[in-house]
């Protein structure tokens, strides 16, 4: 028998259980011994080759009889095809929740992996559509096919995300989307869109609030840091009075990080507008039309909005830690905001000029965070 074998376990078209050798030949299952052991024969046996190698397995997939004499050439691609179509199978077996499986980047992963002979993506591309196709649930055709209960309606973290379901209207709100509009509540944009309605349904409406502070203090490096401290209490104060509890969490961490262990000209814009940049993005309905070519099913919308609601918590809990991704803008961008900045300069230095007492000069720029709060 040849020594430092390698066993790879695939299976045949029909779902039955193969064993790959040295990444050269294949053998299906045959039939199961008295001992438990199993015996494989090879692929070619049933072909015009009549192989009659063979291979003898333990339940711990140990080697005990090898019968290595084939009559045909190895067929390394063909072994490639079937590796890799079991592998992708595999990825997607153990997927609860297959909509998000991205196949392309998996068919790259597995091929890095695979090296040189490895099967064409369009060669295998129509069986992984239907081994996901499988796995799919059976689509939503009409509004009372909607079940009251599906693994699908649990959040990434497990939470409840459908609140509400009766003959006409479906509710999907996690608790940590629930826990934000109890704080912020004093804006709430609701926006209507048919694109991604699925057939049977009428139109998807978006409910958001807006988290204002977090934005406020992302937009401090932009402020003359001479006033930043004053603006920090300013928008302090406002929040132990409106209970932000757990934002004013973040403004301890905020001063203790940046205004006292950090170098405030570190981080802060205000004589380099050049390099502004912040992460505004489009609406959300709009985000959700061009995801959609065509109208999703039902599932497949439920699926995109938990992952949404799961982006929209962590970048949530990014920002009360202290951490913003920054991305950059259009240039133009960058430019509205420069003139803000610059208008703002203008009227302190007249206001400095007129010497103004301190405290309007803050007012001032606590009135441009405000502004670049509707730009950013």
């Amino acid at each position: 028998m040849e020594e430092n074998l390698i066993i790879d376990i695939s299976e045949s078209n029909k779902g039955k259980e193969q064993i790959i050798i040295n990444k050269k030949y294949k053998f299906n299952f045959s039939y199961k011994r008295k001992d438990n052991s199993k015996l494989y024969k090879c692929t070619e046996y049933k072909k015009i080759n009549k192989c009659k190698s063979f291979i003898i397995l333990n339940d711990k997939k140990e080697i005990l009889k090898y019968n290595i004499l084939h009559n045909h050439p190895e067929n390394e691609y063909d072994v490639s095809l079937s590796i890799m179509k079991h592998k992708i199978k595999d990825g997607i077996e153990k997927s609860s929740i297959p909509f998000g499986i991205k196949i392309k980047p998996l068919y790259n992963k597995i091929s890095k992996e695979m090296g040189l002979i490895c099967p064409e993506y369009n060669s295998i591309k129509s069986q992984i559509s239907r081994n996901l196709n499988k796995k799919l649930p059976s689509n939503v055709t009409t509004f009372a096919e909607i079940p009251s209960e599906s693994e699908y309606y649990k959040t990434k973290r497990g939470e409840n995300f459908m609140i509400f379901k009766n003959s006409n209207l479906i509710i999907f709100q996690s608790p940590f989307q629930a826990k934000l509009f109890r704080e912020y509540n004093d804006d709430i944009f609701v926006d209507g869109t048919f694109f991604i309605a699925p057939k049977f349904s009428y139109q998807v409406f978006i409910t958001r609030t807006y988290a204002k502070e977090l934005n406020t203090i992302s937009n401090l490096p932009f402020i003359n840091p001479e006033y930043i401290f004053d603006i920090y209490v300013i928008i302090k104060i406002k929040s132990i009075k409106n209970n932000y509890c757990q934002f004013l969490k973040f403004l301890e961490y905020f001063y203790k990080t940046y205004l006292i262990d950090y170098d405030m000209k570190i981080w802060n814009y205000y004589n380099n507008i050049e390099h502004i940049t912040n992460n505004a993005s489009e609406s959300l309905n709009n985000y959700l039309n061009n995801l959609f070519p065509t109208k999703p099913s039902f599932y497949e919308l439920i699926d995109k909005l938990n992952e949404l609601e799961h982006l929209s918590y962590y970048d949530y809990q990014r920002k009360i830690r202290g951490i913003w991704k920054i991305k950059k803008r259009a240039i133009n961008k960058a430019n509205e905001i420069s003139v803000l900045i610059e208008r703002f300069k203008s009227i302190e230095a007249k206001l400095i000029d007129a010497k103004c007492d301190r405290k309007k000069i803050i007012n001032l720029w606590f009135d441009c965070l405000t502004n670049l709060n509707n730009i950013i």
